[in-house]
């Protein structure tokens, strides 16, 4: 049984009903309740006996009202805004709100107890109450729900109060905040004018940093994962990951990259960092710093993702992978990544223990103010839709943010639960270096221009108690000027900057790709005899349960078509799964219904019937295979294709795999693909090999559910970076999921996935076609005629089996159809060869999209010494018809385009 933690609104028949809950068994009440019953003479009250309640036990009620008005609002009466005056709200916490007066201030109340002072004054418990929640911290918990979090953050709060710092941490604190503020001075002083976005004014995120990986360690923490825009990136780079400062001098002389190969770079305060470091108690923990574009919460995603893997792979255990947000106030307010990352916090699929969120609140997003960035009292209220609790904290006052930080990082290990800080401080400069705040904020910069800053402030405290004279503090300040001035000597004898690859002990054994390897595919063949033991272990559900009727005669046609040596499209998948697996390496689907799949294709996760056990034949392969893994994602694209990413990232040696539910959904996620997925490697030298699987298709379904968009994925292909296929079998499809893992690099890849091959009798594969050979990225036309042939059709994906049928129909025998099974890296090679071989008068690119849309003008663009005649769809706005009947008019001219040159064979 839960105990009573708390009464919202503190009322008689409340009380009462715990007094006779304590009555039968006191330890069914929270403690502070316990301790009220027993200091409380309850028992000899006429309040049973129907009589009036005594006017003391009523002043009882309103000061735990009080005490409760507090818990709940005291948050917005705090003094947590280091330069602006706090907004006011309405009722505030006075006694006369709570029906009580000046005269009760002297009367001892019991309900001390419920604040863990014991029976005390009301003028005490008010001043206790003061100090937890009126100060430099304002903490917002009270709408969770459990009430053993409600318990344990009451405790960890009122109970303990403020800590005690001794000198040696606070000399160490010291140290944090001269290296933070004296880094940007020094990069203000060699780089003027230059592009840092400092942290200056918000100077105390890194010694909250510091502590975080302090505490963290302290509770079994062995690896932090950190998301962060560029505003304060720089330092963390330096006093937190501990990447020499030289290496950014480097970067801020502007020099080239030291790298192998192509590689455009990035901006300096864009790119990743991986490190250990050891902590004050002498254990080793390790730092990464996941790279990160300006679309600035577009990283929350990819940590998740990469915080997951690590702990799948490697540490098996939430307590040992922490990730760490560092959000700005402007941005986690007002993008909706946020909303959907934390939405993705508890769910089996998207976990990984809990994440610290900071918010580096300047008050301000680039120029906007934030009462015109957001509706919500704070930038922090989404928290709230996942009952997270928040803190909000002067970020003047460095002993009350590593408090806060202390009892996030405990809450986080104890609850395996998300947490945000929202660190309220300020932009000590405009939105860059070269900005100019007064234009768009003149009143709040006076006041910051006058305004110490972090280490000025505690510099004064620590002196006046005598803790740091300033003798130390000014040795302190000396010691690190004189290491950064020897490192800028260091850096400008430097010939080039230096590219960290951020996860380079993870890639260990991979290489970058070279322009030969894409000049055939690899052998991905498997032996008949272990495909068909594979096979029939798929295809056969364990007995002795009540299965769908349904399901039970998929499985049975799928052992049918095993046996019988006639694969379809989702049994060539599975075994491709199931080989991989057997060969040690793991498997990881997710995506919106892919345990079924949207087609019904796949079944990877079978229910009974009767209790809902699920059922995945592809863990039951052996003792030995490697985990396989799917899950059904939230319904969303932009936070799931990241994460996947990230995982992918952390997962070199595994098949990590995004399927959207049709081709274009991915629409959602654009962002994902341009700053991430298509440019990682060539801005951060940064390998992935994740697969998205993008339904497509034209078949009278409408815009959205027609087209993947082929023509933006070719749009951004370029210096091998990903790779693009629209495969037509199942056996070409099993070796292209073989040979994602089988190369010694990795490369994302984009398949334009069937809907109607998955079940098109012609599109069917043998074993003899998987056990041997490799992925053909050109397939000629098994029927044509070398010598009959004129015209030579190029084309991809399921347009070809619908031209193969008319042309049957028709009798043709004059043209060859040719698929281009992977249009990206450009197997131009091979296509050359098809054309030399039948030397016809006309060659065509067919597409079943329109004219700008598809592959057209990619093919002939880039193979423009083939003549080329474009056969597709006219141009559209749209990317397909939502009309069946229209779809059959436009199929039946675009059938006419094509065989226009066609010539029928004597009967």
């Amino acid at each position: 049984m839960d105990k009573v933690t708390y009464v919202g609104n503190a009322d008689v028949n409340a009380i009462d009903h715990l007094y006779q809950s304590y009555m039968k068994d006191p330890e069914s009440v929270d403690l502070s309740w316990q301790k009220f019953f027993e200091g409380f003479d309850f028992a000899r009250m006429n309040y049973e006996d129907g009589g009036d309640i005594p006017e003391n036990f009523q002043k009882e009620f309103k000061v735990i009202n009080l005490i409760n008005g507090y818990r709940t609002r005291g948050h917005l009466f705090t003094k947590t805004n280091p330069v602006r005056e706090r907004r006011k709200y309405e009722p505030t916490l006075a006694i006369e709100n709570f029906g009580l007066e000046a005269s009760d201030l002297d009367t001892v109340f019991q309900a001390g107890e419920q604040i863990g002072i014991g029976a005390a004054t009301l003028r005490d418990i008010i001043q206790d109450l003061e100090q937890c929640y009126c100060q430099s911290i304002g903490i917002e918990y009270m709408f969770m729900r459990e009430p053993e979090r409600l318990e344990w953050f009451r405790n960890s709060i009122e109970v303990k109060n403020r800590p005690k710092f001794d000198a040696d941490r606070k000399k160490h604190i010291y140290k944090k905040l001269v290296q933070t503020s004296n880094f940007e001075a020094f990069l203000g002083k060699k780089y003027v004018g230059q592009k840092r976005f400092s942290v200056e004014g918000g100077e105390v995120l890194i010694p909250a940093l510091d502590a975080l990986i302090e505490k963290g360690s302290d509770l079994g923490v062995e690896y932090f994962v950190m998301g962060m825009a560029h505003r304060g990136r720089l330092n963390t780079l330096t006093n937190i990951f501990q990447k020499r400062p030289q290496d950014i001098f480097s970067e801020f002389e502007g020099k080239e990259f030291d790298a192998d190969g192509a590689f455009d770079g990035d901006v300096k305060y864009h790119q990743g960092y991986t490190s250990s470091v050891k902590t004050s108690n002498g254990k080793e923990v390790g730092l990464t710093l996941a790279p990160n574009p300006s679309h600035l919460e577009a990283v929350d995603p990819v940590v998740q993702g990469i915080a997951r893997a690590k702990l799948d792979a490697h540490f098996k255990d939430e307590n040992k992978v922490c990730p760490v947000m560092i959000h700005g106030d402007a941005a986690v307010a007002g993008q909706g990544i946020v909303y959907e990352v934390i939405q993705m916090a508890l769910l089996d699929g998207y976990r990984a223990g809990g994440t610290i969120h900071i918010v580096v609140n300047n008050q301000v997003g680039f120029t906007t103010n934030f009462h015109d960035a957001r509706s919500s009292t704070y930038c922090t209220d989404v928290a709230k839709t996942t009952l997270t609790p928040v803190f909000h904290v002067n970020g003047d006052d460095i002993e009350a943010v590593l408090q806060t930080i202390e009892i996030a990082m405990e809450y986080r290990q104890k609850f395996k639960r998300d947490v945000f800080i929202d660190l309220l401080c300020y932009r000590k400069y405009g939105h860059n270096e070269g900005d100019e705040p007064k234009f768009t904020q003149p009143n709040l910069y006076d006041i910051i221009a006058k305004h110490p800053n972090p280490k000025v402030i505690y510099q004064k405290q620590l002196t006046a108690e005598g803790t740091l004279s300033e003798a130390d503090a000014k040795n302190i300040e000396d010691e690190y000027n004189n290491y950064l001035e020897s490192e800028f000597e260091t850096a400008r004898k430097n010939e080039k900057a230096v590219v960290w690859d951020f996860l380079s002990k993870t890639w260990e054994g991979f290489r970058h790709s070279k322009p030969e390897d894409f000049d055939a595919s690899p052998e991905t063949g498997i032996k008949k005899e272990k495909l068909l033991e594979l096979g029939k272990k798929l295809a056969t559900l364990p007995e002795g349960k009540k299965y769908f009727r349904k399901i039970q005669k998929i499985f049975d046609d799928r052992l049918a078509a095993v046996e019988n040596n006639n694969l379809d499209w989702g049994t060539a998948e599975m075994l491709a799964y199931a080989t991989l697996l057997e060969e040690g390496i793991p498997v990881r689907i997710s995506g919106q219904d892919v345990e079924r799949g949207t087609f019904s294709h796949r079944h990877a996760v079978v229910k009974t019937e009767d209790n809902e056990e699920e059922i995945e034949t592809l863990n039951m392969l052996s003792d030995k295979q490697a985990p396989f893994t799917i899950y059904n994602s939230l319904l969303s694209e932009y936070a799931v294709l990241g994460f996947e990413y990230g995982y992918s990232l952390a997962t070199p040696k595994g098949l990590t795999i995004w399927e959207a539910q049709f081709g274009d959904f991915f629409n959602g996620a654009q962002i994902m693909i341009d700053q991430f997925i298509t440019a990682g490697e060539d801005k951060w030298s940064t390998q992935s090999g994740l697969v998205m699987l993008l339904p497509h298709g034209y078949e009278g379904q409408g815009a959205e559910h027609s087209s993947g968009r082929l023509e933006r994925w070719l749009q951004q292909c370029a210096d091998d970076n990903i790779q693009i296929v629209n495969t037509s079998t199942p056996a070409n499809h099993f070796h292209l999921l073989r040979r994602q893992l089988v190369r010694p690099f990795r490369k994302p890849l984009v398949v334009f996935s069937p809907k109607m091959i998955l079940r098109l009798p012609a599109a069917t594969s043998t074993l003899e076609e998987m056990a041997s050979g490799n992925f053909r990225e050109v397939i000629d036309d098994p029927n044509a005629k070398v010598g009959l042939v004129d015209t030579l059709v190029f084309c991809s994906g399921k347009f070809y089996y619908e031209m193969k049928e008319k042309a049957a129909e028709m009798g043709i025998d004059n043209m060859a159809f040719v698929r281009v099974e992977q249009l990206y890296p450009l197997p131009q090679r091979q296509i050359d060869e098809i054309v030399a071989k039948y030397n016809a008068k006309n060659i065509m690119w067919a597409q079943e999209e329109p004219a700008n849309m598809g592959a057209w003008t990619y093919m002939a663009m880039n193979l423009r010494h083939i003549p080329f005649i474009g056969v597709t769809r006219p141009a559209s706005a749209a990317a397909a018809e939502g009309s069946k009947k229209l779809h059959e008019r436009r199929l039946k001219q675009l059938f006419a385009d094509v065989f226009q040159f066609a010539s029928v064979a004597a009967k």
